[in-house]
């Protein structure tokens, strides 16, 4: 992806003198992200671009401020194992894609740039639509994991076609909880638990765990 003139920077080197200007790739685990941040110098810190899972905004908010340019890109393509093409997040009910980037983010459009170029779809989602998709990506990953888990971790694939009511259930109970921190998200829920069972389709053979306690 890009145009090949990434720096790249491994865990535990210091931030380069050096650095170019504009984004700064984020591409470690949850927990390592406080230390990531302490890094990376505070006149650059809103270069940062997030793809982590998880519920980022509350650590972000506390770590980096509020209001913050921060870029952050909800990730719904995969890459089966090293070297392969990663595979576009597109499902039968949304054909052109899911993943998304915020539009407040600094560095937004040069990251749909270079997803785009890359033959990705990516969408660029103001407020209220960013959260909503960013609650919902959530929502997936907490519903599908643990259901899948309860169920001698089996694959996402299987849970959507062996435990659907169980997950759509947990789905359905969440998403009420969100809604009832956030008046302006509201889901539908048959529309929702379908467009999510649409995704799980897609990454049938993805195994199930619940992990990063640390986090």
């Amino acid at each position: 992806m890009g145009e090949g003139l990434d720096k790249l920077v491994r865990r535990g080197e210091p931030f380069p003198d050096d650095a170019p200007e504009g984004p700064i790739f984020v591409c470690t685990r949850n927990d390592a992200l406080k230390d990531v941040i302490a890094m990376v110098p505070p006149e650059r810190r809103e270069d940062l671009v997030f793809i982590q899972n998880g519920a980022l905004k509350p650590f972000l908010d506390k770590e980096l401020g509020t209001p913050s340019r921060v870029t952050i890109l909800l990730v719904y393509f995969a890459v089966a194992k090293k070297g392969d093409p990663p595979l576009d997040g597109t499902t039968d009910t949304d054909p052109t894609g899911l993943t998304a980037v915020n539009a407040v983010g600094k560095w937004a459009q040069a990251v749909r740039w270079r997803l785009k170029s890359s033959r990705l779809s990516c969408k660029l989602f103001k407020e209220p639509d960013f959260l909503q998709a960013y609650w919902e990506k959530n929502l997936w990953i907490a519903a599908y994991m643990l259901v899948g888990a309860l169920n001698g971790g089996c694959t996402v694939g299987e849970v959507e076609s062996e435990h659907r009511q169980q997950v759509d259930d947990l789905i359905a109970e969440l998403a009420c909880a969100v809604s009832a921190f956030n008046s302006d998200i509201r889901w539908e829920r048959g529309l929702l638990t379908e467009r999510l069972a649409a995704y799980a389709r897609s990454v049938a053979h993805f195994p199930t765990a619940v992990k990063e306690f640390e986090w």
